[in-house]
C-alpha cells in the first residue's frame, strides 16, 4: 500500500509531465506556425556583426539617453547646503519663467507702440500690474532665493536685471533700483555662470525641467 507522501510525489510528477508536455506541444505547433509563414525578403535587417569565441554578437545603434542626476554630496555639511539650494531654486525659479514670458509680451507691445511717452506709459502700468499680482510673494522672498532670482532672469531672458530694467525704464531707474538693491546685499548686474559659481543652480534648473523635481 503506497504512503500519503508517495502518492502526492506520483501528483506531482504528473503534473509536471503534464506541464512539459503542454509546453512542449505549444513550442513546436509555433514553431511550425513560423516555418509556414512566407518568406519576405522586405522584413529582413541587416546589422553588422563580429564572431568572438564562436559565439556571433550583432552591432544595433540604440537611441542615446542622457542619465542626468545631482552630484552626490561627499559629507552632511554639502548635503544640507545641497537641499538647501533645491528648495531656494524651486520657489525662484517659477518667478524667473514668468519675467522671461512678461518680457517677451511687453516687447511686442512696446514694439507697437506709437511715441516714448505711450512706452513709459505701458511700462508704468505693467509694474503696476506685476506689482499688484507679484509684489507680496516677491518680498517675502528670503536673501538667497532673491539672489538666485536676479541670477535666473538672467537665464531665461539673456540679460541682467539691470540691464532690463535700464532698457524699459531708463539708465536713472536702473541706477536708482541698483543702488537700492546694493544696500540689500544683490547686485543687479550679475551674470549667470552655469559653468561656474551657478553650476548646482544650473543643474537643479535642468531637472525641474525634466520634471525630476
Amino acid at each position: 500500500m503506497k504512503s500519503l507522501f508517495g502518492i502526492i510525489v506520483e501528483c506531482l510528477s504528473g503534473m509536471k509531465l503534464l506541464l512539459f508536455t503542454i509546453i512542449l506541444f505549444h513550442t513546436l505547433a509555433l514553431g511550425t506556425a513560423r516555418s509556414q509563414e512566407p518568406y519576405n525578403p522586405d522584413s529582413l535587417i541587416t546589422v553588422a556583426a563580429t564572431v568572438i569565441d564562436g559565439d556571433t554578437l550583432y552591432f544595433v545603434d540604440l537611441p542615446e539617453v542622457e542619465v542626468f542626476s545631482l552630484p552626490c554630496p561627499e559629507n552632511r555639511r554639502q548635503r544640507l547646503r545641497q537641499t538647501r539650494t533645491i528648495n531656494h531654486v524651486k520657489i525662484a525659479y517659477p518667478y524667473a519663467k514668468l519675467a522671461g514670458m512678461k518680457l517677451r509680451e511687453y516687447e511686442e507691445i512696446l514694439m507697437a507702440a506709437s511715441s516714448d511717452q505711450e512706452r513709459k506709459r505701458i511700462m508704468k502700468q505693467a509694474e503696476k500690474e506685476l506689482n499688484e499680482q507679484f509684489g507680496d510673494d516677491l518680498r517675502n522672498l528670503t536673501f538667497t532665493q532673491g539672489r538666485i532670482l536676479i541670477k535666473l532672469i538672467d537665464r531665461e531672458t539673456g540679460e541682467t536685471s539691470y540691464d532690463l530694467v535700464r532698457e524699459l525704464r531708463g539708465s536713472f531707474t536702473a541706477f536708482f533700483y541698483q543702488a537700492f538693491a546694493r544696500i540689500w546685499g544683490f547686485n543687479l548686474k550679475d551674470n549667470y555662470d552655469p559653468e561656474g559659481e551657478d553650476e548646482l543652480i544650473e543643474q537643479i534648473v535642468q531637472l525641474i525641467e525634466r520634471g525630476q523635481l
